[in-house]
């Protein structure tokens, strides 16, 4: 794949990995694969914003000399830390041991920690330039954005932002541009990468998008360092983004459960349809097959979660357990959800269920429902009843 100039002088000329199918040590599931994307801005003097993971660092000196000599590189602008972007940096050091590097405080400490460079390494603050001839590049300072090395880069002549992991997708393409690709898949890998990795620092976020709004900053494109680049409505990310931010949310319900002896799931089918002639909409996953980060990407703008699982050892069950430990620290806000489950001679894991929601700080909608082993034509009803009740608090 050959550098691609996304406007006068400015080159992506980044990675696409194809075939990764795990994030963050196996928490997010990349079934679409991903981008690591790097720009190169050549103007009197030559920038290179952003490098890309280790592995594909032949790739990215290959693609810059399709442009310009690697040793030509005056500046490289690390906007983050974390190593699928400054994993190349080592390579592209060897090439241009001269070239000043520009980025946070944090991120000058984190370089140096990951690889013991010796770097010519310039601290920038938020509002500092750098001028390139022609061009300007403009810097904001984006703490834990979502790591606290974090920085976005404008190009304040062509108005692009590099923000890069804001606004970006775990999406493998041989396009480039938002215009390109199939928007529900754009919009799926978005909204799947807020959830996982965002959702947590939304007020963040949202402080950082009005900073931005605030400061009038146009903007034509954004050109992150994941997926695509958003180049036909660069503002319907932001908007995104702001929906999000803001935990709004839809007439929606997610419905998640652990089974033994399918006691459980014949509870949470019930559920299902009475949730769905209520007129809510509906999904259903059974948290042991269904991949979790589909799961959460399908909770961030569901208003409702049912919760269920077996009791064993007078507890939860350990896959439902270990996926609500990762929901609390999602920490999504303004959501309802109650618990269910059947048990044997002993009951405890509604119990639990209804603890780990409060640490999450989700409110519980309605008292519990438990079944003692296979639930009876009676209680099948009130299982359907229960969906269709929880219904109605998600429409309220």
């Amino acid at each position: 794949m050959n550098p691609l100039e996304i406007a006068k002088g400015i080159y992506w000329v980044g990675s696409v990995d194809w075939n990764v199918r795990t994030f963050h040590g196996h928490t997010y599931a990349t079934s679409r694969g991903t981008t690591y994307n790097a720009y190169l801005i050549v103007d009197d003097k030559v920038a290179l914003v952003d490098t890309v993971y280790g592995p594909f660092a032949k790739e990215l000196v290959e693609r810059i000399r399709e442009i310009v000599p690697v040793e030509k590189i005056d500046y490289i602008i690390a906007n983050h830390v974390e190593t699928d972007h400054s994993g190349a940096l080592p390579e592209i050091h060897k090439y241009c041991p001269k070239a000043k590097v520009f980025g946070t405080a944090k991120c000058k400490e984190g370089l140096y920690k990951n690889y013991y460079l010796d770097l010519d390494f310039q601290v920038v603050k938020t509002g500092d330039t750098l001028k390139l001839g022609k061009r300007t590049l403009s810097f904001m300072e984006a703490p834990m954005i979502h790591w606290p090395d974090s920085m976005f880069t404008y190009v304040v002549e062509d108005q692009i932002l590099m923000p890069n992991d804001a606004f970006g997708q775990h999406y493998a393409t041989s396009e480039r541009f938002d215009d390109e690709v199939d928007q529900a898949f754009l919009m799926d890998e978005a909204a799947k990468y807020y959830a996982n990795i965002l959702w947590p620092l939304s007020p963040i976020i949202i402080k950082k998008i009005e900073d931005v709004q605030k400061a009038n900053i146009p903007i034509k494109m954004i050109a992150p360092s994941h997926g695509i680049i958003w180049r036909k409505d660069p503002m319907k990310i932001v908007k995104a983004y702001l929906s999000w931010g803001k935990n709004e949310t839809k007439q929606k319900a997610v419905v998640i459960y652990e089974t033994m002896w399918q006691s459980t799931e014949k509870m949470a089918r019930k559920m299902a349809e009475g949730l769905t002639d209520a007129g809510i909409d509906v999904k259903f996953y059974d948290v042991t097959t269904a991949d979790k980060t589909e799961i959460v990407s399908q909770m961030l703008d569901a208003k409702g979660f049912l919760i269920g699982s077996s009791t064993h050892d007078n507890d939860m069950l350990p896959t439902i357990a270990g996926f609500l430990e990762f929901l609390k620290g999602l920490k999504p806000k303004n959501r309802i959800a109650a618990a269910f489950g059947s048990y044997g001679w002993g009951g405890g894991a509604t119990q639990s269920i209804e603890r780990d929601l409060k640490d999450a700080g989700i409110e519980i909608a309605q008292p519990a429902m438990s079944v003692k082993y296979v639930p009876d034509e009676n209680e099948a009803k009130k299982c359907y009843e229960y969906g269709v009740e929880f219904g109605r608090l998600v429409k309220k």
